[in-house]
């Protein structure tokens, strides 16, 4: 290849690249009530429940806390795996773990691992936080997780499906829609 044509796929790759950075939707995650809602261009388009840590909310390394403020999906792991596909250092082990499986409490499904994007935060990706499915499907909706947001496999698999790489995710201590009519204020100028 000539000099031109590596130039332009460079600005074609790099394009790309910015192409796919998620800017049309917004995931927000309640602590308080254990839930979380998707947006698309500011449009509730989904809501989950989910776990957040049993050990509170911060950013301290090794508190398996979970950080609050904004964030976004830095990395997405599992694409076609099988529901229940345990994870180990975000690689699909082989194994398939049962729904609620007695003793069980690994990695599984998919894993969107989050980045921060605040002072507040800004270990959570160095901490490996994630989005991601749990087997203690049964714990869904009370804190439970050591820092990360769990979630029902099938509803893992819905939201990895949904949003992309660099999509929004803002994690609040109060309740989703308190933080719901805060955001939309901010997005129409009100607030």
């Amino acid at each position: 290849m000539n000099t031109r044509s590596l130039c332009s796929l460079a600005l074609v790759l790099i394009l790309a690249g910015c192409a796919t950075k998620d800017r049309v939707h917004t995931v927000r995650i309640s602590v308080a009530d254990q839930k979380m809602a998707v947006f698309k261009k500011g449009t509730q388009i989904a809501t989950y429940d989910v776990s957040t840590s049993k050990f509170g909310v911060g950013d301290r390394p090794r508190s398996c806390c979970t950080p609050l403020g904004r964030l976004e999906v830095a990395k997405k792991v599992g694409a076609g795996q099988p529901i229940g596909m345990k994870f180990k250092s975000r690689r699909p082990t082989g194994e398939i773990v049962q729904i609620n499986a007695p003793g069980r409490d690994p990695i599984v499904t998919r894993i969107l691992w989050l980045k921060g994007l605040e002072a507040q935060n800004r270990l959570a990706y160095n901490r490996t936080i994630y989005i991601h499915g749990t087997a203690e499907e049964w714990r869904i909706g009370t804190p439970a997780s050591y820092g990360c947001i769990r979630m029902r496999s099938r509803d893992v698999v819905d939201l990895f499906n949904t949003i992309g790489v660099g999509a929004e995710v803002d994690i609040v201590p109060g309740p989703l829609e308190e933080s719901t009519v805060a955001q939309h204020n901010v997005v129409l100028g009100t607030r």
